[in-house]
């Protein structure tokens, strides 16, 4: 079906609008942050004398490289157990069709369901009892499980889609189920995994709600976490905080500069598979 010129312009026109509408709010927080420590800058105003070194003053004040690190170890703590799990059970629920499988797919699904906000106050008095309250763990676990829905969903639309000539033949040669899966499904689901682990990685550097509550130590927290405290301390002081905004932001926004064709594939593919 041919695209007619208006509707061709009709969206290139609602495109640019919804990009300016998301793009105003960042460069409103830059322009910001450039003003001189104190201020209450108004609107979309460029300073006279840019303070850069109002980055130089966040990145110091908020104790960036602790964050980083610790935000690194929580990515690195959560996506490789979550892709290793969820592909498993993906597997399982998907290709091999286990007994119960609909259920178990039903479960999952229905764990789509859950609010974070909803589950934070149960969340903290089991950590509390079980001595992990305020560490890295108090927010390590609760993520790869919080993950596991969605996960667990993902790479099954891998899996049901897979041919199964492929693994009869495999069983035909004397293949396992476990080297049925390693050596011959696992390669196959490195696209899926690839897409689901960027996104698990965004959504776990950004992780803001359950850092907040379960760590009271903002060097514990993920880089957003660590804004609260950051907002806590500075609320006043305006371009400083959003200097510090714009810090804790890049490295999600260098993040999708890189892999802005797997991120976009990945949500092409989440939406088509099923």
């Amino acid at each position: 079906m041919k695209i007619g010129r208006s509707e061709l312009w009709g969206g290139r026109v609602l495109l640019l609008g919804l990009m300016t509408i998301t793009i105003l709010p960042f460069i409103s927080i830059f322009m910001t942050a450039l003003h001189p420590s104190g201020t209450v800058p108004g609107g979309l105003e460029w300073p006279a004398d840019p303070q850069w070194g109002n980055f130089v003053e966040a990145f110091n004040e908020a104790n960036m490289p602790a964050l980083l690190a610790s935000s690194s170890f929580i990515v690195l703590a959560v996506v490789p157990v979550s892709l290793a799990i969820s592909t498993m059970a993906g597997f399982a629920i998907g290709h091999l069709r286990i007994p119960g499988s609909r259920v178990l797919l039903f479960l999952f699904v229905f764990g789509l369901t859950l609010p974070f906000g909803g589950i934070i106050v149960p969340l903290y008095y089991l950590e509390r009892d079980l001595g992990i309250y305020n560490t890295r763990l108090a927010i390590v676990l609760p993520l790869i499980g919080l993950y596991m829905p969605f996960a667990v969903f993902w790479m099954r639309a891998h899996f049901v889609n897979m041919p199964t000539e492929i693994s009869e033949a495999a069983r035909v040669d004397g293949a396992t189920i476990w080297g049925l899966f390693w050596r011959i499904h696992l390669p196959l689901a490195r696209a899926p995994m690839s897409s689901l682990g960027i996104l698990m990685s965004v959504w776990t550097w950004n992780q803001f709600l359950i850092a907040l509550v379960l760590v009271e130590d903002p060097s514990e927290r993920t880089m957003a976490g660590a804004l609260g405290a950051f907002q806590g301390h500075y609320a006043t002081d305006v371009p400083l905080l959003c200097a510090g905004t714009i810090l804790i932001v890049l490295p999600t926004l260098v993040l999708f500069v890189l892999f802005q064709r797997q991120i976009i594939a990945a949500l092409l593919q989440g939406s088509v598979k099923g």
